[in-house]
Formats: structure tokens, sequence, C-alpha cells
């Protein structure tokens, strides 16, 4: 295994505080590193010293010789006089870069919903973010840093991110370096993990779950000081060990070890009991959605959408950008009117929102801290305990020094934790939390989702972070981009099938890429492949179905028929599958007869519902 580059012995101080203090690693031919740590700890800052873009106090980095070393940082370092197509491509004419594979692969995934003769400037900045993430993947080096690059991708666009880098690295010896919170690209991009903490660089082998079950062991022996972080890395690792489907395919870790550590542990949240303490507070009727449909612009958002949420429902919504979550979410809390159907809230709701700006904290900018927490609470009531406000603010990081800290001097990830816990000072029964993960690290994200293990109300996430939907909610919806609402059996993987399948041209608006190249049907929601080009022109060629059923054929009137007949069955087993959830919650669990008897009925609708999505994508298929 060839060596690339190595850190000998380096060491780095800001005047306020030591990053590095004789820090020694290196880098080898097949590495594919995910760097983890605290926001502040020094994550930016080692793949900087890396890639040569900064010098350390003392120690020395040392290439390669030649080595090529691309490097993709938080700063968007573009010239906005530059076309999209500058930026990119440079003056490369069309039939040659449309002629390169990686190039088409890099385009498809990242810009096809993009003009290449926008100018930079006139770019939003996750558009100026995906373009700078463009640049650096058309091109060849040996290795490749990323300094958050997941930021402003939506699941799609992470899964092809995923997938383009695997593929890319599958077949030759090239590395790379990647800084993210995104646990489920860590998992499924890396094979090392290098943390980050207490100026120094631990490595652990594996992607993230096996670093947390390698960190766990490392911190069962540590002090009893360690108690609080070893409990929250525990429970991390029951539910990496026991949890989603979508993870059960990666066994990156040692079960026998695993097993160990979290004998005895319980699961993550006790659903029934949840359920019965949210049934108290809520009463049967949460939010009723019903035939709602909104437009804007003369667009259509949403088309006749019904969505039903019963008391401590825990749901997950995911969709393309501008497909209309935020604003069904607006919809839902009375923020915005919508244009036909009725919206029911029950009447003991109190809903609370996180916003994804947090723009409530500005007019508090002068306030520290402490001064906001005294206005707003001394206590905090989880399933009847009090809670000392104290300890709560602890849990989300904050400590006591930096209490007296402004809040216009918060930090993202800080001004994000602090609201959250003023919106749970009001105790509210519904929670609707939208992108909560962003500017937040893996640790911070972890005691979040721990303190929401234990809150008892109905919870909506809308996240890109498909681990976080994974780890804290029970069923996840999409908005597909034509205006409907579907529930997601499969979770985030059947979502992506579903784009794939059906619904691949939504993203890419008329179906091109930018420069004029056409764009095979679904390119934009693959997460693997390039586009296929056809010869000379370079154009690619759209995909024609050979199983579609002719344009007014009896046989695909029949098909049509069959597919409205499917989706309405799927309407009946979401509305009866509620009501056996809300029997479920008020059920007397003493009772383990009829408790099985209600699984057997889960279990059943589980199944006909899975033979239905499967007859849908089929028929489906036939009429597109």
């Amino acid at each position: 295994m060839a060596h690339l580059l190595g850190a000998e012995q380096i060491s780095l101080e800001f005047p306020t505080k030591t990053v590095f203090d004789n820090v020694t690693l290196g880098l080898n031919d097949g590495d594919r590193v995910g760097i983890v740590g605290r926001n502040g700890d020094g994550k930016s800052t080692l793949i900087k010293l890396l890639a040569n873009r900064l010098e350390p106090d003392s120690g020395r980095i040392t290439h390669r010789k030649d080595l090529r070393v691309g490097l993709l940082d938080q700063a968007d370092q573009i010239d906005p006089g530059k076309t999209i197509g500058q930026a990119v491509v440079g003056d490369l004419e069309e039939h040659e870069w449309a002629g390169d594979a990686k190039i088409r692969d890099v385009i498809s995934g990242l810009l096809t919903d993009l003009d290449f003769s926008r100018q930079i400037k006139d770019l939003s900045g996750g558009q100026r973010r995906r373009v700078t993430l463009a640049a650096l993947l058309v091109q060849d080096f040996d290795i490749i840093m990323l300094d958050e690059p997941t930021n402003h991708l939506d699941i799609e666009g992470v899964a092809w991110l995923a997938a383009h880098l695997k593929n890319r690295w599958s077949a030759n010896t090239a590395a790379f370096v990647v800084v993210t919170h995104d646990r489920w690209f860590l998992d499924e991009v890396c094979n090392l993990t290098w943390e980050v903490h207490d100026g120094i660089v631990e490595p652990f082998e594996g992607g993230y779950a096996a670093y947390i079950l390698q960190r766990a062991e490392r911190d069962r022996s540590a002090a009893a000081t360690e108690n609080k972080r070893q409990n929250l890395l525990r429970k991390e690792l029951a539910w990496l060990s026991r949890g989603a489907p979508a993870r059960t395919t990666k066994p990156k870790f040692r079960v026998d070890a695993a097993a160990d550590l979290i004998a005895g542990e319980p699961e993550p949240r006790d659903r029934v009991e949840l359920s019965k303490l949210a049934t108290a507070r809520l009463g049967k009727d949460v939010v009723d959605v019903e035939n709602v449909s909104y437009s804007i612009g003369g667009r259509q958002l949403l088309n006749d959408v019904t969505w039903r949420l019963g008391p401590g429902d825990r749901l997950g919504l995911v969709g393309v950008n501008g497909a209309g979550k935020t604003t069904l979410l607006k919809l839902m809390a009375g923020a915005l009117e919508q244009d036909s159907g009725k919206i029911k809230r029950g009447k003991t709701v109190v809903m609370a929102t996180l916003s994804q700006d947090v723009r409530e904290l500005d007019e508090f900018a002068n306030d520290k801290i402490f001064e906001l927490i005294a206005r707003e609470k001394t206590y905090f009531r989880v399933d009847k305990k009090e809670v000392n406000i104290t300890q709560l603010v602890e849990q989300l990081g904050f400590s006591s020094a930096q209490l007296q800290t402004p809040v216009g001097e918060l930090s993202g990830g800080q001004r994000r934790r602090l609201q959250l816990l003023r919106l749970l000072f009001g105790e509210p029964n519904v929670l609707i939390l939208d992108e909560p993960t962003n500017d937040l690290d893996t640790d911070m994200l972890a005691a979040i989702e721990g303190l929401l293990d234990s809150w008892p109300g109905t919870l909506i996430v809308v996240s890109h972070d498909r681990y976080l939907l994974e780890r804290v909610t029970d069923m996840q919806y999409a908005l597909l981009g034509d205006g409907h609402l579907r529930h997601l059996p499969g979770g985030v993987d059947e979502y992506l099938r579903l784009r794939k399948h059906s619904l691949g041209s939504v993203k890419s608006g008329d179906g091109r890429l930018p420069g004029g190249l056409n764009s095979s049907a679904g390119n934009s929601a693959n997460a693997g492949g390039a586009s296929s080009a056809t010869s000379g022109a370079g154009a690619a060629s759209a995909k024609v179905n050979p199983n579609a059923l002719p344009a007014g054929s009896a046989a695909r009137r029949e098909a049509e028929k069959n597919l409205a007949r499917v989706e309405r069955i799927l309407e009946k087993i979401s509305a009866d599958e509620a009501a056996l959830h809300l029997k479920m919650a008020t059920f007397d669990q003493s009772d383990f007869e009829g408790l099985a008897t209600l699984v057997a009925q889960q279990q059943a609708f589980n199944d006909k519902r899975e033979a239905l999505e499967l007859e849908w994508l089929e028929t489906t298929d036939l009429l597109s």
C-alpha cells in the first residue's frame, strides 16, 4: 500500500487555544477517511494543513512527489464573474466535455437544474456550493479533501455523491478525506475514521458505526467522570446494532463486542409508554390535513393532500428541494392558508416549530444566554418529572461559562440548540423540526436524539439527514415533486427508488443537461452511474421504455384503472393503520393476547402495502 502524504509531529496554536499538539498521521492509497469531532476542535484546520493550505507551527507535512490534491473548503473560492460552464469545464468545447463520462456524471448529479450560461454572482449560496463541488470532481486528483460536501444537497444529492465517490475510487488507488456531520454518508463511504479532540487526532477502523463501537470500548475503561458520555455512546450503539433496516446490510463492527457493551441497555424509546403519555396530553385529535391543495406563483405545490397525525406519532418528511415540505408544515401550523381542503387541529394541541434559519433569536441579540433562559422558565417537565433547566442546558452542550455569552455572538449550531431549548420550555405536544441538523456536530446530534427519545409528543422531522430520520422517526413520508404525499414503508431507500423509477425528470426541470445536453429520464435521481451520450455530438440519449403500453390502447386504459385502484387501496390502508395506531396507544398493556392480535394486524398491513407498492411500481413502468 503506497504512502501518499504524512503529518509528522505537527503542532498548531491559535491565540486562544492549542489546536494540535505533536500529531503524527498518514494517508495511503485506498484510504477513505471520515473526520469527526466537536465544532471548533480543528477538523477543517486539519485538512487545510494536510493540503498545504496552512503551515503548522512545528513539525512538517510531506507529500509524495507530484501528488495532486484537491480541496473543497467551506469558503467557496470561485470567480463570481465566470459562468457556470466556465467554472466547471473551463474552455473545453461541448463535444469534448460531453464525451467524458466522469464529467457527464458530475453534471447530471449536481447541476441539471442550472443553466450553464448563468454567472456565479447570480447564484444562491447553495447553488454556488454545488458548482464549486462539481468543478472539483470533474478534475483528476490523487487525493480529494471535502469539507462538509453534503451541505446544500438533498437526500438524492447525498446518495449520488456517495455512489460517485465509491465508484470513482473502487477502480484505482486514490484516496479521499471528508469532514461531515452526515453519519449515513460517513458509514456509506469511509473505511477509516479520524476523531479530532483535545489537540490530538485519534484513528479508528471503519465508518461511523465501527467508530461508535470502538469509542464506546475506549470510554468504558475511562474514569467515572465519563459516565454520562459512556451512557450516550451505549445508547447510540444500541440503536446502531438493533436499529433501522437500512443499516442491517452494513455490519461494520464486531457483533459480539457490541452485544457485550449494550447488554441490559434498553431500547432508545419505549414507544408504547410514550404513546400512552402522548394520548394523555393530546387526546385523540392532533392534526388532520384533508384534501388540501396549495399553489404559489401559478405552480401547484400541493394537490389534494391528506395526512392525519395521531398522538405520539414520530414522522419524517422527505422530498426534493421546492417540493413543498416547508409549505406543508406552515399550513399545518396555521402560518399559511390553503387554497382548498381543510386542516383540523386538536383543541389540546400546543405546536412549536424549529425553523431552518432560526431568525426567532434575532431580537435577543444583546441578551446573554443566561438572561434569556431565566425569563423563560426554571424547570422543564418530561414524563411527569421536573427536569432542572441546568441539566437540560448541559445536555445540549452549553457550559456554565457560555451562559454569559450574548446571543448575537453565538455560532449557527449554538443558536439552533438555544432555540430548541426555548421551544421545549413551552412544553409543546407537537414539535416540528425543519432541517434541525444544520451546523451541528455528530456528538451534539446524538445528544439531541437522546433528548427526543424521552419526549412524548407528536414529532415531525423534515431533514436531508437520513440517519437522523431513521433514528428518531418511526414512519417516513415523501413529497415527490408532483404535489402528492406518499407513505414510505421502506423508508428513504424506497423514496430513492420511487424517484428513480417514476419521477426522475421532475428535479431536472425540462430534462436537459446544462449546455444543451439531453438527460436520460431519471438521471438526476439516479444515485449511480453517468448518463449515456450519443456518438459525435455528445448528447445523452433519452431512454425509451420497451415495456410501455401504446397510448389509447385497451391495455393502457386497463393499467390506468389498476393504478387508480392500487392508490385507493393504499390510501385506505393508511387510514386504517392510523386508527390501529391510536387503538394500540390506548390499549391495555396487560392484555398480551389482545396486543398480539394488534401486532398481527400491523404486520398484515405491512405485507399488503409492500405487495401494493410493488404493483404500483410495475404499473407505473407500463405507463411511463
